[in-house]
């Protein structure tokens, strides 16, 4: 039997239902917390997995495509700085975050030749065209917002775009996870 209580409960609970579905959604997409200034900085200049003698070191573009090489670099993960899904712009809302990995980079001018990459990724939806030219303007964007607005040296800063290449989840799904900026420390690798 229903009871006045009973169906205001269910008018509530249908009321609310596209909410709950929409929190799935980017817009609500749980974000991973923004590592600290510290942190960063403690990520990127750790040593590297391995020293590359002087006569092996490369140019940054051969580094751009030698994954085996650059998986052995100090490297941090930054899934905290909120894509809309099809995006490349970093709302203003998002500068608290870029300001931490600014404060990083302000830290690390001190070391002489500085060289940290920008790797933009993207989640597997989409064509394989759109979602590099996407991840390549997400890397952009970050490297603008810490040049133009935090004054960090664009000569410190190099950008590369991996598409879905590099999926942190494999899914052929929207995933906010693999829609992130990878920041790797690079100078001791390049001629």
């Amino acid at each position: 039997m229903f009871t006045r209580r009973s169906v205001i409960a269910g008018l509530a609970a249908a009321m609310l239902a596209p909410t709950a579905a929409s929190a799935t959604s980017f817009a609500l997409a749980p974000a991973a917390e923004m590592p600290s200034a510290g942190k960063i900085l403690r990520q990127l200049e750790a040593r590297p997995k391995l020293k590359i003698a002087p006569h092996q070191r490369m140019t940054i573009q051969e580094l751009k495509v030698r994954p085996e090489i650059r998986k052995l670099a100090p490297a941090i993960d930054i899934q905290s700085i909120n894509f809309a899904f099809g995006s490349a712009v970093i709302p203003y809302s998002q500068y608290g975050k870029v300001e931490n990995i600014a404060n990083a980079l302000r830290q690390m001018r001190n070391r002489r030749f500085a060289t940290v990459l920008i790797e933009g990724h993207t989640d597997a939806v989409g064509s394989h065209y759109s979602n590099q030219r996407l991840s390549e303007r997400r890397a952009d964007a970050l490297k603008q917002v810490l040049v133009y607005h935090f004054g960090i040296p664009a000569r410190m800063l190099q950008t590369a775009g991996y598409g879905e290449s590099y999926l942190l989840v494999p899914t052929p799904y929207e995933e906010w996870r693999n829609r992130r900026v990878t920041l790797r420390r690079v100078d001791e690798f390049l001629r």
